[in-house]
């Protein structure tokens, strides 16, 4: 038997390849296949081009506000800003009338307290938040908007416009198509045929035509179908076009994510004795739409963005008002509609990002049952 007994130190091993932060990250995702780096060199190339030549246009040659036009109308001038702060108020409020103001601040002010606590997970007082948020302030905006009760002098909605329709819009919509989307859903899978067959009709209809179409409908021809001198509100008719729009396309998502599901959960909330509705209140509904949180939120984004299209049927939302502003004289400039455009697009960007991390966020959070 022989034995061997080691009689030098052993040569020293480089130290490994670092398998986390900045410099593995770059190395990865830029620089690990030859087509990674031409796309990355080609990236940078472009990035250099493009970026002082908008960071000239937005912000060193830009024309802030408290600036004049006559800077605006500057050859060498850049976005004008100054006309966006001269017309903020109708890109806020639309029409509505100057004095009053303080009636929509207070509804961007209740929106604002009630849907941060909401969106904070360990926030206490979910039942009463959710309540305030999805029931009373809908009553209070209503009351507040219109007036005509309390002492407040009534506003017609034709008077409503910029950001505030544009928001009222997509909370209505987002608000009304998730439980119409959830029942659709769950009758579109009924055993019931009457029930199936009319959910079916419903979704298959209205996933048929664009969302236009709907706006015209519900705007141009509507009318013509009611008896002679009755008349309903053009954005009434709008919110309830775009909400049915929604929650068609909604419940096609719920119902991806029902199928998802495994049959042997139906069969275990039977097995408990619960009925239909605890079933799916308790055990799959939960499961379903913790699945297409991706899809659910991909219809808020495009709803938000789609209530642009209101515009072609003569209510004044934030892109109408934008578009309006152009025609002012007193701002001719010519950047001016550039400036206005880029101002609408920064809103949606910032309102649709905000949705689009929050669902992350969610996704996260509630991924426990399955390993990432």
């Amino acid at each position: 038997m022989t034995t061997s007994v080691r009689t030098e130190m052993a040569p020293a091993l480089p130290p490994p390849r670092r398998s986390a932060g900045a410099l593995h990250w770059v190395r990865t995702n830029l620089f690990a296949t030859p087509t990674d780096i031409v796309l990355t060199i080609l990236g940078a190339l472009f990035l250099i081009w493009s970026v002082p030549l908008l960071a000239e246009f937005l912000l060193t040659k830009a024309v802030w506000p408290g600036g004049t036009v006559e800077e605006c109308r500057a050859i060498e001038a850049g976005a004008c800003w100054a006309y966006i702060g001269a017309r903020i108020n109708f890109f806020i409020y639309g029409f509505y009338p100057m004095d009053e103001y303080w009636r929509p601040n207070v509804v961007f002010a209740l929106a604002a307290i009630l849907i941060v606590p909401l969106a904070m997970p360990k926030a206490p007082f979910k039942v009463v938040n959710a309540l305030l948020f999805f029931v009373a302030l809908p009553i209070v905006t209503v009351v507040l908007l219109g007036g005509g009760s309390f002492g407040l002098r009534p506003i017609p909605t034709d008077q409503w416009g910029g950001l505030l329709v544009t928001l009222i819009i997509s909370y209505v919509a987002i608000l009304g198509s998730l439980p119409l989307g959830i029942l659709l859903a769950l009758g579109r899978q009924s055993n019931l045929p009457v029930i199936r067959t009319l959910c079916i009709a419903f979704i298959e209809l209205w996933r048929a035509v664009p969302l236009i179409t709907v706006l015209f409908m519900a705007s141009i021809m509507l009318p013509l179908f009611l008896p002679q001198g009755t008349s309903i509100d053009k954005l009434l008719r709008a919110l309830v076009g775009v909400t049915l729009f929604a929650s068609a396309y909604m419940a096609e998502v719920i119902r991806g994510g029902l199928q998802a599901i495994p049959r042997g959960q139906y069969e275990a909330g039977a097995s408990l004795g619960l009925g239909y509705w605890q079933r799916m209140g308790f055990i799959v509904l939960p499961q379903a739409l913790k699945h297409v949180i991706p899809g659910i939120v991909n219809i808020f984004i495009a709803l938000f963005k789609d209530t642009s299209l209101v515009s072609i049927v003569g209510i004044f939302d934030l892109l109408n008002t934008i578009q309006a502003g152009t025609s002012d004289t007193n701002w001719f400039a010519p950047n001016q509609a550039v400036t206005g455009y880029l101002f609408a697009a920064l809103i949606y960007w910032v309102f649709c990002f905000s949705m689009s991390r929050y669902s992350m966020f969610m996704e996260r959070r509630l991924n426990t049952g399955h390993k990432r």
